[in-house]
């Protein structure tokens, strides 16, 4: 649909983008996102201009780029939005295939727990992938330190295909450890012995301070992405890491 030639209201315009009018004003607040013309009664209007830009800005949005990270891609003199939109639908496209992996594993889940269909250790920690894993500790390193996160991503690529596989593995025998042990207790001997592998773990890609831990499970129950991984697997077990990591660094803490 073409809009050439109509202006917008915020109103009109937070009903067309499905956003809300505050969201609107703070875009303009923070020089994201301008009115084409402001009237003299202080009413923003928006030509087809700003609807390609606030489609743009939704769109980095859906990939999880910050609002500043946005307006510096935006501003840039050699950005074009043709580029930018095939680099959305490319990255959309790797959402969907990694969704509908997600949606098989969990039909494979449903018919092993009705009975119907036997599902292997593998295939029910198929979404905790050697990929999927190194994703994850980058999601929480890029929190806080780009720097880390590069290195990471070095010392991942550095590692044989047979150690990535040994990696992967191991990633997945500490999460199956750790569902067998949830029933004894967040403090139990048992569930601090997996917290203690699922930290040395994460040394294949980083070292991270104790002080990053809970930020980290934060991630696993608040990323709507990673909590769709953790719950598919046990809806518990997202909440239960939380609680077992703070009882980890009571211990931690305590040794010192």
């Amino acid at each position: 649909m073409v809009y050439a030639g109509f202006m917008f209201t915020v109103k009109r315009l937070s009903q067309l983008a499905g956003v809300t009018p505050r969201t609107l004003r703070y875009y303009d607040k923070i020089g994201l996102l301008k009115p084409s013309w402001v009237g003299a009664n202080g009413y923003r209007h928006y030509g087809e201009e700003s609807l390609v830009r606030l489609q743009q800005i939704l769109l980095y949005r859906e990939l999880d780029i910050p609002l500043e990270k946005i307006k510096q891609i935006l501003k840039r003199s050699d950005f074009d939005a043709l580029d930018a939109l095939e680099s959305h639908k490319k990255e959309l496209r790797k959402r969907i295939a990694h969704l509908e992996r997600l949606i098989e594993t969990v039909d494979h889940t449903i018919l092993h727990l009705k009975g119907e269909k036997a599902m292997s250790q593998k295939q029910m920690f198929e979404a905790f992938s050697d990929k999927q894993q190194a994703e994850y500790e980058k999601e929480a390193m890029r929190i806080y330190d780009p720097a880390t996160v590069k290195a990471s991503a070095k010392k991942w690529k550095n590692y044989s295909a047979a150690a990535k596989r040994q990696i992967q593995d191991e990633g997945n025998a500490v999460y199956r450890d750790l569902l067998l042990a949830m029933p004894k207790g967040a403090s139990s001997p048992e569930v601090q012995a997996c917290l203690e592998r699922w930290r040395r773990h994460m040394e294949y890609f980083w070292t991270p301070a104790d002080d990053q831990l809970p930020g980290l499970v934060d991630i696993y129950n608040d990323d709507p992405r990673f909590k769709a991984n953790f719950d598919k697997i046990d809806p518990n077990l997202a909440p239960f890491m939380r609680e077992a990591v703070r009882e980890y660094l009571k211990r931690r803490k305590k040794s010192e």
